[in-house]
């Protein structure tokens, strides 16, 4: 959630990118906790002694591609870059667990990551329910635009439901990040980030993004849980590194504003996925409480799951079952990339990827040039 707010405690102001969060206000606004884990402030995912090497995609289950598809393509201008129908496959049928599987696929390309929307045959007729802010499970991704070419503008003119009060997006603290939430049109929840560049000081990520017509990138996992410290745990012993920011959040009218939430209170863990545009941001309400998740979710429900890039999938695949992973099946190959699915700690989706060809132009690397 809210993945830019303050740079006051940030020690480079160029890593702002990842700062801008809550995890950025003042100490008057947060308490560090003494948590199990060790929170570090220059921990990045390059510390990892494993073969990963980011987060590769977001992924949506959605009822009705046609239409789900319209709406991101309308909101984001990303690039479709891939769409197909898989049925009376093999390999699809061991990789999501499931016989005679029959889906179709849309890959949307952002300036950072892929985008994801797939539609299952199974999934077509099922009620459109919302995901309560609170959670649990992965409530929301969030997009990133400059203020001046307003994300919230785009989505809320694409059909976006806000869900933040207000006219317009919450500005938290002044510093030249506004925020809201939203509701795609099955009930994904969504986060819109607008940044001034004037305020922040300038963009040191990628500003041929913008020249270019990039005006919006993805740029988080959001995972909301009953038990922080324990998916905290849990992430930090898979990832092999640590979180680099904590905090707890209580009595601010204007994170009120931003969840739609009277007396929100909240605690909120960061791990820093890429040097300037990626992160995994673990939320735990206080009030309300994140209620506990009673089972896995299945692989092809409808909701978010997220993918996790791997220089070598057999190597990590192995290491993570040794830990207690449970996945769906062995690695499996589709196409241009070996793929498996697994559930976390909290019953969260998530996928490994070792794509064939390391050069891929959609593998981290590349994506993040």
């Amino acid at each position: 959630m809210l993945n830019f707010l303050s740079c006051q405690i940030s020690h480079n102001r160029k890593s702002f990118l990842l700062s801008w969060s809550f995890s950025g206000i003042s100490s008057a606004l947060i308490a560090f906790q003494a948590m199990a884990y060790e929170v570090d402030p220059n921990a990045t995912i390059n510390d990892s002694p494993t073969s990963l090497l980011g987060i590769n995609h977001i992924g949506l289950s959605v009822r009705d591609l046609d239409a789900s598809l319209d709406f991101y393509q309308n909101a984001s201008g990303f690039k479709l870059v891939r769409r197909e129908v898989i049925s009376n496959s093999i390999a699809a049928d061991k990789l999501f667990g499931r016989e005679n599987i029959e889906y179709e696929i849309a890959v949307l390309e952002a300036p950072n990551m892929l985008f994801e929307l797939i539609e299952f045959s199974h999934n077509r007729n099922l009620p459109i329910t919302k995901m309560p802010v609170q959670g649990p499970g992965m409530t929301h991704t969030c997009f990133q635009s400059p203020a001046h070419l307003s994300g919230y503008d785009k989505f809320k003119n694409a059909g976006a439901e806000m869900l933040s009060r207000g006219d317009g997006p919450v500005d938290l603290l002044g510093q030249g990040v506004t925020y809201a939430y939203a509701y795609d049109p099955e009930g994904n929840m969504l986060e819109l980030e607008q940044l001034d560049f004037n305020v922040l000081g300038g963009d040191p990520r990628k500003p041929e993004w913008v020249e270019q017509g990039l005006n919006m990138w993805m740029t988080q996992v959001a995972l909301v849980t009953h038990d922080i410290e324990r998916l905290t745990d849990y992430y930090a012993n898979l990832m092999g590194f640590n979180p680099h920011r904590a905090a707890d959040i209580a009595g601010r009218a204007a994170f009120d504003d931003a969840t739609n939430i009277d007396d929100v209170a909240l605690k909120v863990v960061f791990f820093r996925m890429a040097q300037l545009t990626k992160s995994m941001e673990f939320w735990q309400y206080v009030n309300p409480a994140t209620p506990r998740a009673v089972e896995n979710r299945d692989i092809t429900a409808p909701g978010y799951s997220y993918s996790f890039e791997v220089a070598d999938i057999q190597v990590e695949y192995a290491r993570m079952a040794e830990l207690g992973v449970e996945f769906v099946s062995e690695p499996v190959l589709m196409g241009e990339s070996w793929q498996v699915y697994a559930n976390d700690i909290d019953g969260n989706v998530f996928a490994l990827r070792q794509w064939v060809d390391p050069d891929s132009p959609w593998s981290v690397p590349s994506l993040e040039q």
